[in-house]
């Protein structure tokens, strides 16, 4: 008589259950989803705000960054993180490069120091080796912990009051002011009323308590956003957000070759800098 044998089917639903432990944490796959997608949205300006700040400046020896090569750097660093961070502790922690970091760098380490960009990028390196140092010896734990929660969610807030910032520029509402650092700008043309109009519907979904409201507000300003350009911007009025692609799938330049942001090491900023090496 021959035997029978059965085999466990694959499914993912159980393999993510398993995997992170959604029941015991009280939620599931569906809300993990909306929740991914959500954050995704949230923190997506930096994929082009990121590119565009390290690209506005050259360094001393009259190199660039490319604006293709940084925003690919950015999307790899930051999905790669994303889902370490999820697979190795099981937190809802998305990473990736910090404003006001990235300002530093541009304006302060090649803007006055007059740093190359290798020497730039290889200071960030060392201060990256740095702070695992102080993760593994739990160090930088004991810091944080010395912190006010005060002050802690007073951080929070000013990131947050930056990003905002950010957002009002792009969109025009906010301009450099004469006499002050900025004033309101004038309430027309087509990016300050794609602003208001995803502003308003995002501001209503969330008083209504629509699920994923963040989300929805977010992809469906960015359709309003498309669309406006195509028809009243010309194309134009996004700069480089708020267009159809040409093609989904491309190699940027400036990645590997010459003039490539990939491995160029130099420590080099020590005697600029006045420090031992």
């Amino acid at each position: 008589m021959p035997g029978t044998v059965s085999a466990k089917r694959f499914s993912i639903s159980v393999w993510f259950e398993q995997r992170f432990r959604l029941q015991e944490l009280q939620t599931n796959m569906a809300t993990e989803i909306r929740a991914g997608l959500a954050t995704f949205m949230v923190m997506a300006y930096i994929i082009l705000v990121n590119p565009n700040l390290l690209g506005s400046l050259a360094d001393a020896s009259g190199e660039k960054l490319a604006f293709p090569a940084v925003l690919t750097a950015t999307c790899l660093t930051s999905g790669t993180l994303c889902i370490l961070m999820g697979l190795l502790s099981n937190y809802p922690f998305a990473l990736a490069p910090g404003m006001g970091l990235n300002a530093v760098v541009t304006f302060q380490l090649v803007g006055q120091l007059k740093l190359t960009w290798p020497e730039a990028m290889s200071v960030i390196l060392l201060e990256g080796l740095v702070i695992l140092v102080l993760v593994l010896t739990r160090f930088r734990e004991a810091m944080m912990d010395a912190i006010p929660m005060s002050l802690k969610r007073a951080i929070g807030a000013g990131i947050g009051l930056f990003i905002s910032l950010i957002g009002l520029v792009n969109s025009g509402l906010v301009v450099r002011g004469e006499g002050s650092l900025v004033t309101l700008g004038r309430i027309q043309g087509v990016s300050v009323t794609v602003f208001i109009l995803g502003f308003m519907l995002t501001v209503w979904m969330l008083v209504r308590r629509a699920k994923g409201a963040l989300l929805w507000g977010i992809l469906l300003t960015t359709g309003i956003a498309v669309l406006a350009n195509l028809v009243w911007g010309h194309g134009q009025a996004f700069g480089a957000s708020a267009v159809i692609p040409r093609r989904i799938f491309g190699f940027p330049q400036g990645l590997w070759g010459p003039g490539a942001i990939f491995g160029r090491i130099d420590f080099g900023f020590f005697a600029k800098l006045g420090l031992p090496s």
